[in-house]
Protein backbone atom coordinates (compact mmCIF):
# COMPACT_ATOMS: atom_id res chain seq x y z
CA UNK A 1 0.00 0.00 0.00
CA UNK A 2 1.30 3.46 -1.00
CA UNK A 3 1.52 5.96 1.81
CA UNK A 4 0.08 9.41 1.02
CA UNK A 5 1.93 12.04 2.98
CA UNK A 6 0.86 15.60 3.61
CA UNK A 7 3.79 16.84 1.54
CA UNK A 8 2.85 14.76 -1.52
CA UNK A 9 -0.77 15.82 -1.17
CA UNK A 10 0.30 19.47 -1.07
CA UNK A 11 2.55 19.02 -4.10
CA UNK A 12 -0.21 17.32 -6.10
CA UNK A 13 -2.71 19.99 -5.13
CA UNK A 14 -0.27 22.76 -6.10
CA UNK A 15 0.42 21.09 -9.46
CA UNK A 16 -3.30 20.80 -10.20
CA UNK A 17 -3.82 24.43 -9.27
CA UNK A 18 -1.00 25.47 -11.61
CA UNK A 19 -2.52 23.45 -14.47
CA UNK A 20 -5.93 25.06 -13.92
CA UNK A 21 -4.35 28.52 -13.66
CA UNK A 22 -2.35 27.95 -16.85
CA UNK A 23 -5.46 26.93 -18.77
CA UNK A 24 -7.29 30.01 -17.50
CA UNK A 25 -4.34 32.27 -18.43
CA UNK A 26 -4.23 30.78 -21.95
CA UNK A 27 -7.89 31.50 -22.57
CA UNK A 28 -7.56 34.99 -21.03
CA UNK A 29 -4.64 35.72 -23.35
CA UNK A 30 -6.67 34.65 -26.39
CA UNK A 31 -9.55 36.83 -25.26
CA UNK A 32 -7.22 39.78 -24.73
CA UNK A 33 -5.31 39.51 -28.01
CA UNK A 34 -8.25 38.10 -29.99
CA UNK A 35 -5.75 35.74 -31.64
CA UNK A 36 -6.03 31.97 -31.66
CA UNK A 37 -2.26 31.59 -32.11
CA UNK A 38 -0.21 33.67 -29.67
CA UNK A 39 3.14 32.07 -30.50
CA UNK A 40 4.27 29.38 -32.95
CA UNK A 41 4.38 26.70 -30.27
CA UNK A 42 0.64 27.11 -29.71
CA UNK A 43 -0.08 25.54 -33.11
CA UNK A 44 2.98 24.76 -35.31
CA UNK A 45 0.88 23.49 -38.21
CA UNK A 46 -1.48 26.45 -38.04
CA UNK A 47 1.47 28.84 -37.83
CA UNK A 48 2.98 27.38 -41.01
CA UNK A 49 -0.36 27.70 -42.82
CA UNK A 50 -0.78 31.27 -41.59
CA UNK A 51 2.68 32.25 -42.80
CA UNK A 52 1.94 30.81 -46.23
CA UNK A 53 -1.34 32.73 -46.42
CA UNK A 54 0.32 35.97 -45.34
CA UNK A 55 2.93 35.51 -48.08
CA UNK A 56 0.10 35.17 -50.60
CA UNK A 57 -1.53 38.30 -49.16
CA UNK A 58 1.69 40.29 -49.59
CA UNK A 59 1.95 39.13 -53.19
CA UNK A 60 -1.70 40.01 -53.76
CA UNK A 61 -1.14 43.49 -52.29
CA UNK A 62 1.82 44.11 -54.60
CA UNK A 63 -0.12 42.93 -57.64
CA UNK A 64 -2.99 45.20 -56.64
CA UNK A 65 -0.61 48.18 -56.53
CA UNK A 66 0.72 47.16 -59.96
CA UNK A 67 -2.82 46.98 -61.32
CA UNK A 68 -3.67 50.42 -59.95
CA UNK A 69 -0.55 51.87 -61.56
CA UNK A 70 -1.32 50.10 -64.85
CA UNK A 71 -4.86 51.43 -64.72
CA UNK A 72 -3.51 54.96 -64.36
CA UNK A 73 -1.16 54.55 -67.32
CA UNK A 74 -3.79 53.02 -69.59
CA UNK A 75 -6.51 55.49 -68.59
CA UNK A 76 -4.15 58.33 -69.49
CA UNK A 77 -3.22 56.63 -72.76
CA UNK A 78 -6.87 56.03 -73.60
CA UNK A 79 -7.70 59.69 -73.06
CA UNK A 80 -4.66 60.84 -75.07
CA UNK A 81 -5.52 58.54 -77.98
CA UNK A 82 -9.11 59.77 -77.93
CA UNK A 83 -7.82 63.34 -78.17
CA UNK A 84 -5.43 62.30 -80.95
CA UNK A 85 -8.30 60.81 -82.98
CA UNK A 86 -10.31 64.02 -82.57
CA UNK A 87 -7.34 66.11 -83.72
CA UNK A 88 -6.75 63.86 -86.72
CA UNK A 89 -10.41 64.19 -87.68
CA UNK A 90 -10.04 67.97 -87.49
CA UNK A 91 -6.90 67.68 -89.60
CA UNK A 92 -8.81 65.70 -92.22
CA UNK A 93 -11.65 68.21 -92.27
CA UNK A 94 -9.19 71.10 -92.68
CA UNK A 95 -7.39 69.22 -95.47
CA UNK A 96 -10.68 68.59 -97.29
CA UNK A 97 -11.54 72.29 -97.04
CA UNK A 98 -8.09 73.27 -98.22
CA UNK A 99 -8.36 70.96 -101.24
CA UNK A 100 -11.15 73.14 -102.69
CA UNK A 101 -8.75 75.56 -104.38
CA UNK A 102 -11.24 77.27 -106.61
CA UNK A 103 -13.72 78.04 -103.84
CA UNK A 104 -11.22 79.45 -101.33
CA UNK A 105 -10.36 83.11 -100.95
CA UNK A 106 -6.87 84.10 -99.75
CA UNK A 107 -8.31 84.92 -96.32
CA UNK A 108 -9.99 81.51 -96.14
CA UNK A 109 -6.71 79.81 -97.03
CA UNK A 110 -4.89 81.84 -94.38
CA UNK A 111 -7.47 80.76 -91.81
CA UNK A 112 -6.97 77.10 -92.75
CA UNK A 113 -3.19 77.51 -92.50
CA UNK A 114 -3.58 78.99 -89.03
CA UNK A 115 -5.87 76.09 -88.03
CA UNK A 116 -3.32 73.59 -89.31
CA UNK A 117 -0.54 75.23 -87.31
CA UNK A 118 -2.67 74.98 -84.16
CA UNK A 119 -3.39 71.31 -84.91
CA UNK A 120 0.34 70.69 -85.35
CA UNK A 121 1.09 72.18 -81.92
CA UNK A 122 -1.83 70.30 -80.32
CA UNK A 123 -0.59 66.97 -81.73
CA UNK A 124 2.90 67.68 -80.37
CA UNK A 125 1.36 68.44 -76.97
CA UNK A 126 -0.64 65.19 -76.94
CA UNK A 127 2.43 63.20 -78.00
CA UNK A 128 4.21 64.60 -74.92
CA UNK A 129 1.45 63.42 -72.53
CA UNK A 130 2.79 62.23 -69.17
CA UNK A 131 1.58 60.07 -66.31
CA UNK A 132 3.32 60.53 -62.95
CA UNK A 133 6.18 62.32 -64.69
CA UNK A 134 6.66 59.56 -67.32
CA UNK A 135 5.98 59.90 -71.05
CA UNK A 136 3.28 57.47 -72.13
CA UNK A 137 4.35 57.62 -75.79
CA UNK A 138 8.11 57.31 -75.23
CA UNK A 139 8.77 54.08 -73.35
CA UNK A 140 11.51 54.52 -70.77
CA UNK A 141 12.45 58.03 -71.90
CA UNK A 142 13.70 60.40 -69.20
CA UNK A 143 13.96 63.41 -71.55
CA UNK A 144 11.84 66.50 -71.04
CA UNK A 145 9.90 65.79 -74.24
CA UNK A 146 8.78 62.56 -75.88
CA UNK A 147 9.04 64.09 -79.36
CA UNK A 148 12.35 65.65 -80.34
CA UNK A 149 11.19 68.34 -82.75
CA UNK A 150 14.71 69.59 -83.43
CA UNK A 151 15.86 66.08 -84.42
CA UNK A 152 13.12 65.68 -87.02
CA UNK A 153 10.15 64.45 -84.98
CA UNK A 154 11.76 61.32 -83.56
CA UNK A 155 10.59 59.83 -80.27
CA UNK A 156 13.22 59.90 -77.54
CA UNK A 157 12.40 56.67 -75.67
CA UNK A 158 13.12 53.01 -76.26
CA UNK A 159 11.81 49.75 -74.89
CA UNK A 160 8.48 49.40 -73.14
CA UNK A 161 6.88 49.85 -69.73
CA UNK A 162 5.28 46.66 -68.39
CA UNK A 163 3.36 45.91 -65.22
CA UNK A 164 2.83 42.44 -63.73
CA UNK A 165 -0.88 42.10 -62.98
CA UNK A 166 -0.98 38.41 -62.06
CA UNK A 167 1.33 35.60 -60.91
CA UNK A 168 1.96 34.65 -64.55
CA UNK A 169 0.73 37.63 -66.54
CA UNK A 170 1.89 41.13 -67.36
CA UNK A 171 0.66 43.93 -69.60
CA UNK A 172 2.31 46.75 -71.49
CA UNK A 173 1.05 50.10 -70.22
CA UNK A 174 2.84 52.59 -72.46
CA UNK A 175 2.26 53.23 -76.16
CA UNK A 176 4.79 53.26 -78.98
CA UNK A 177 4.52 56.84 -80.18
CA UNK A 178 5.90 55.93 -83.60
CA UNK A 179 2.98 53.53 -84.12
CA UNK A 180 0.50 56.34 -83.50
CA UNK A 181 2.12 59.49 -84.87
CA UNK A 182 4.89 58.11 -87.07
CA UNK A 183 8.46 59.38 -86.97
CA UNK A 184 10.67 61.65 -89.00
CA UNK A 185 9.50 62.37 -92.55
CA UNK A 186 6.60 59.92 -92.18
CA UNK A 187 5.23 61.50 -89.00
CA UNK A 188 1.89 63.27 -88.81
CA UNK A 189 3.77 66.38 -87.67
CA UNK A 190 5.78 66.49 -90.89
CA UNK A 191 2.61 65.73 -92.84
CA UNK A 192 0.91 68.81 -91.36
CA UNK A 193 3.97 70.92 -92.24
CA UNK A 194 3.83 69.63 -95.83
CA UNK A 195 0.11 70.38 -96.11
CA UNK A 196 0.73 73.92 -94.85
CA UNK A 197 3.58 74.45 -97.34
CA UNK A 198 1.59 73.12 -100.29
CA UNK A 199 -1.46 75.16 -99.32
CA UNK A 200 0.61 78.35 -99.19
CA UNK A 201 2.34 77.51 -102.49
CA UNK A 202 -0.99 76.91 -104.21
CA UNK A 203 -0.48 73.15 -104.69
CA UNK A 204 -3.65 71.11 -104.47
CA UNK A 205 -3.60 69.10 -101.22
CA UNK A 206 -6.35 66.63 -102.16
CA UNK A 207 -3.85 63.76 -102.26
CA UNK A 208 -3.00 64.42 -98.60
CA UNK A 209 -6.44 63.31 -97.46
CA UNK A 210 -5.45 59.68 -98.00
CA UNK A 211 -2.26 60.22 -95.99
CA UNK A 212 -4.30 61.59 -93.08
CA UNK A 213 -6.67 58.61 -93.31
CA UNK A 214 -3.77 56.15 -93.07
CA UNK A 215 -2.46 57.78 -89.89
CA UNK A 216 -5.95 57.87 -88.43
CA UNK A 217 -6.42 54.15 -89.08
CA UNK A 218 -3.13 53.41 -87.34
CA UNK A 219 -4.15 55.51 -84.34
CA UNK A 220 -7.53 53.74 -84.14
CA UNK A 221 -5.79 50.35 -84.28
CA UNK A 222 -3.48 51.27 -81.40
CA UNK A 223 -6.45 52.66 -79.47
CA UNK A 224 -8.27 49.33 -79.76
CA UNK A 225 -5.17 47.52 -78.47
CA UNK A 226 -5.03 49.83 -75.47
CA UNK A 227 -8.71 49.15 -74.86
CA UNK A 228 -8.05 45.40 -74.76
CA UNK A 229 -5.14 45.88 -72.35
CA UNK A 230 -7.27 48.12 -70.15
CA UNK A 231 -10.02 45.49 -70.05
CA UNK A 232 -7.45 42.88 -68.96
CA UNK A 233 -6.24 45.17 -66.17
CA UNK A 234 -9.77 45.82 -64.91
CA UNK A 235 -10.48 42.07 -64.93
CA UNK A 236 -7.27 41.46 -62.97
CA UNK A 237 -8.28 44.12 -60.46
CA UNK A 238 -11.61 42.36 -59.84
CA UNK A 239 -9.90 38.98 -59.54
CA UNK A 240 -7.35 40.31 -57.04
CA UNK A 241 -10.10 41.83 -54.95
CA UNK A 242 -11.86 38.46 -54.81
CA UNK A 243 -8.59 36.76 -53.87
CA UNK A 244 -7.95 39.34 -51.13
CA UNK A 245 -11.32 38.61 -49.53
CA UNK A 246 -10.75 34.85 -49.76
CA UNK A 247 -7.24 35.00 -48.30
CA UNK A 248 -8.34 37.23 -45.43
CA UNK A 249 -11.09 34.73 -44.64
CA UNK A 250 -8.59 31.87 -44.57
CA UNK A 251 -6.20 33.84 -42.36
CA UNK A 252 -8.97 34.85 -39.97
CA UNK A 253 -10.15 31.25 -39.70
CA UNK A 254 -6.68 30.18 -38.56
CA UNK A 255 -5.59 33.19 -36.49
CA UNK A 256 -8.61 34.98 -35.11
CA UNK A 257 -10.70 33.71 -32.25
CA UNK A 258 -14.40 32.88 -32.19
CA UNK A 259 -15.61 35.39 -29.60
CA UNK A 260 -18.59 33.30 -28.59
CA UNK A 261 -16.51 30.17 -28.15
CA UNK A 262 -13.77 31.99 -26.25
CA UNK A 263 -16.30 33.62 -23.91
CA UNK A 264 -17.70 30.18 -23.11
CA UNK A 265 -14.20 28.70 -22.62
CA UNK A 266 -13.23 31.61 -20.36
CA UNK A 267 -16.24 31.07 -18.16
CA UNK A 268 -15.60 27.31 -18.07
CA UNK A 269 -11.94 27.74 -17.07
CA UNK A 270 -12.83 30.30 -14.41
CA UNK A 271 -15.28 27.82 -12.90
CA UNK A 272 -12.68 25.04 -13.15
CA UNK A 273 -10.08 27.21 -11.40
CA UNK A 274 -12.52 28.18 -8.68
CA UNK A 275 -13.40 24.49 -8.21
CA UNK A 276 -9.69 23.62 -7.98
CA UNK A 277 -9.20 26.29 -5.32
CA UNK A 278 -12.18 25.00 -3.38
CA UNK A 279 -10.94 21.41 -3.61
CA UNK A 280 -7.47 22.49 -2.47
CA UNK A 281 -8.93 24.27 0.53
CA UNK A 282 -10.83 21.17 1.53
CA UNK A 283 -7.92 18.81 0.87
CA UNK A 284 -5.27 20.70 2.85
CA UNK A 285 -7.11 20.74 6.18
CA UNK A 286 -5.13 21.62 9.32
CA UNK A 287 -3.41 18.56 10.80
CA UNK A 288 -2.60 17.67 14.47
CA UNK A 289 0.97 18.85 13.91
CA UNK A 290 -0.32 22.37 13.09
CA UNK A 291 -1.74 22.61 16.62
CA UNK A 292 1.36 21.11 18.28
CA UNK A 293 3.79 23.74 16.93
Amino acid sequence: MMRITTASLSATTDRNLQVAMNRLATVQNKAGTQKEIGRPSDDPSGTASTMAIRAQQRQNDQLTRNVQDANGWLSTADKALGTTTDLLQQLRDATVKGANDGALSPDAKAAIVQELKQLHDSLISVANTQFMGRHIFAGNSVDSNAVDVAAGYNFTGAGSVDRRIGPNSSVRVDVDGADVFGEGNTSVFELVNNIITELIDGTNIGSRIGDVDKIMQKALGVHSTIGASHAAVLAADESLLTDAVSLEGQRSLLEDIDLGSIALQLKTQELAYQAALSAAARTLQPSLMDFLR
